[in-house]
């Protein structure tokens, strides 16, 4: 767990889908809305909202894996995956068009916050790559909100 000043514990926070897809992990938000630009099925509004936005978070977030390729090898972390940092306001702020487009879409989705992602891969001043300690949740692991998306 990383500790802040003043000895406070870290939290991270992370949304992704309520349900498993096809590979056994919980896809991301920007992976479950990718996943519907790819398919097709987002309209033209969505479209561009999804191309600005994305262009955002490169100029403004590091991406972890052309920085360190291994923190998203299937093969040595097959269920590593990404949190923002609670301190990291802007990037979380910006996440709100991408929940509405997956409400739009009947895309269910959960905003889990934990004090222990599991073993921290890859750390930067917004983001961390952890990959689980176990197989479930841990105690400081707990979903807060979902949507009604079912």
């Amino acid at each position: 767990m990383d500790e802040l000043a003043g000895g406070q514990t870290a939290v991270f926070v992370r949304y992704q889908a309520t349900q498993p897809g096809r590979t056994g992990l919980r896809s991301g938000v920007f992976g479950l809305v990718n996943g519907l630009h790819k398919r097709g099925e987002l309209t033209p509004e969505q479209a561009e909202f999804r191309r600005v936005g994305n262009a955002w978070y490169h100029a403004h977030l590091s991406d972890p894996g052309a920085l360190a390729p291994e923190v998203y090898d299937r093969a040595l972390h097959p269920r590593s995956s990404a949190w923002f940092k609670e301190s990291a306001v802007e990037m979380i702020e910006q996440v709100a068009g991408y929940l509405e487009i997956l409400d739009a879409h009947g895309v269910a989705w959960e905003l889990v916050r934990s004090t222990d992602p599991g073993e921290i891969l890859y750390e930067d001043v917004h983001q961390v790559i952890a990959e689980p300690r176990q197989a479930v949740p841990s105690a400081g692991t707990a979903p807060l909100r979902s949507s009604g998306c079912r």
